[in-house]
């Protein structure tokens, strides 16, 4: 009991850190789209910077996770959780690249004017922001049915990289100059529909360590 006692504290603090690495990660999205908005290049530069942190952060919950595993011989369930917890700061570390790779793009926009009203992109943060904390907040909370509501949200990510994308062809179509930015801006609203997958896998993943199947939709 000693033993249970002390790993479910240790699974606790596993927890802890992927939630600290989650807000990490939803500040990094929420300043690249910041910087990219505002034309803000130290914002950018610094986040790019940043991303040092997050490498930094996956490998010390790596690390947790695989001493947590070593203390006792781990039942089913804990195993699924631990491999899930594992799986997931995957995901969360590529997020933390993506929002890294939109400030790169920000900063060859520089102060260039926007070929487009931006509306629809800081949406599509927006909406991916959520899904990343609805991901973790299942883990943490054990929620299936929250977890499984991902894939929704995801279509609406879809839905809108859609319209950026179509709008962004039209343009290019009416005026040749507009391209190389156009291009720029279509690479972001696809970094954030990446995002967005990347949260339904922490989805699937919750759904995994709670069933012990993974659906893959």
């Amino acid at each position: 009991m000693v033993m249970r006692n002390k790993y479910d504290k240790e699974l606790k603090e596993v927890f802890n850190k992927l939630t600290t690495m989650c807000r990490e990660v939803i500040m990094m999205i929420e300043s690249s789209i910041t910087a990219l908005v505002n034309h803000d290049e130290q914002l950018a530069q610094e986040i790019i910077e940043y991303d040092i942190k997050i490498n930094r952060l996956e490998r010390d919950i790596e690390d947790h996770c695989l001493k947590t595993l070593l203390m006792e011989q781990p039942v089913a369930k804990d195993f699924r959780d631990i491999s899930a917890a594992l799986k997931m700061i995957t995901d969360l570390e590529r997020i933390g690249d993506q929002a890294r790779d939109i400030c790169e793009i920000s900063l060859k926009i520089g102060n260039e004017d926007f070929i487009k009203d931006l509306e629809h992109i800081p949406y599509m943060a927006k909406v991916t922001i959520q899904m990343v904390k609805d991901g973790v907040n299942s883990y943490i909370n054990q929620d299936l049915a929250l977890a499984k509501s991902l894939h929704k949200k995801d279509d609406e990510v879809d839905d809108l990289f859609d319209i950026v994308k179509n709008d962004l062809i039209q343009l290019i179509k009416s005026n040749s100059e507009t391209a190389d930015q156009a291009i720029l801006l279509m690479m972001i609203a696809k970094y954030l529909e990446r995002i967005g997958d990347h949260a339904v896998n922490i989805g699937e993943w919750v759904e995994y360590s709670l069933t012990g199947v993974r659906d893959l939709y």
